[in-house]
């Protein structure tokens, strides 16, 4: 059923925002992709950036690199440092908010310093009111620079348990990705994808090439890559319907990916 944009008004003049028929009327609305050739690039924190010049310089030559065939908008996460902080403020009773704030600096300042890399080749950071520039830097040098922490602060909601705050920089870049409409979202990470376990403590561990957010669950692996909330995002989104995990140690893995290779883990929404 399809709704005229009249109609649309009426029903919101008229009735509550959380009317069935009113919603109903709201998602049969045309849903326009702003940014559709562009794929969100999530660099991990502790992952990546806290590795520090070995792990960061081959990667920034491969972004340089791509950006001549691709358009991307690079997240960064925050990493060990804002762990150090959520350990303080948590231990003083601070509340997930708070904490949310603290994440925010630290993924800013990792944002800042790939920035500050890029810049020779004209690729910028940007935060805040920065964002409605984002189709110009692509327009002009392919790439640019973002902090992944979304911008809740102190209006974070607070996880079900614990005051670590549960939308983090994973989350971060997934919704920028999802409302931007863009056409992928990756994570580059330390390990090659997702395991059965741990990877790193456990030898018995199996790679999964391919798995569903429902199989993630059922099979008790719904928190052990990525933020949990990320699935539950990536099960309800209209643009995103799949994200990929990427190795960003091994050379050339970025490249891959963005050429539209099946390369570490793929999690599709159903």
């Amino acid at each position: 059923m399809t709704h005229s944009t009249a109609e649309l008004e009426e029903l919101l003049m008229q009735r509550s925002l959380s009317d069935p028929q009113l919603l109903a009327a709201a998602e049969a609305a045309p849903d326009f992709r702003i940014l559709p050739d562009a794929t969100v690039i999530k660099i991990g924190g502790q992952s990546v950036i806290d590795r520090g010049r070995a792990a960061v310089y081959p990667l920034v030559d491969e972004i340089v690199a791509a950006r001549k065939h691709h358009k991307m908008l690079i997240g960064t996460g925050a990493g060990t440092r804002a762990r150090h902080l959520y350990s303080i403020a948590a231990g003083v009773g601070l509340p997930a908010g708070v904490l949310s704030q603290l994440g925010a600096s630290v993924a800013d300042q990792n944002a800042v310093m790939l920035g500050q890399l890029l810049a020779k080749y004209g690729i910028s950071a940007v935060d805040g009111a920065g964002l409605s520039a984002v189709p110009l830097y692509l327009a002009e040098v392919n790439a640019v620079v973002f902090s992944g922490m979304p911008p809740y602060n102190l209006w974070m909601r607070p996880a079900p348990e614990g005051v670590i705050p549960p939308y983090r920089t994973d989350a971060g870049c997934f919704l920028l990705a999802e409302q931007f409409g863009c056409k992928a979202m990756i994570y580059v990470k330390d390990e090659n994808g997702l395991y059965t376990a741990n990877p790193k403590t456990s030898k018995d561990a199996t790679f999964i090439p391919k798995i569903s957010v429902d199989e993630m669950k059922a099979k008790g692996l719904h928190d052990s890559i990525l933020e949990f909330p990320v699935l539950d995002l990536l099960k309800t989104a209209r643009h995103i319907r799949e994200i990929q995990v990427v190795n960003g140690l091994v050379p050339g893995n970025l490249s891959r990916v963005l050429a539209g290779e099946h390369v570490g883990t793929i999690i599709t929404a159903s």
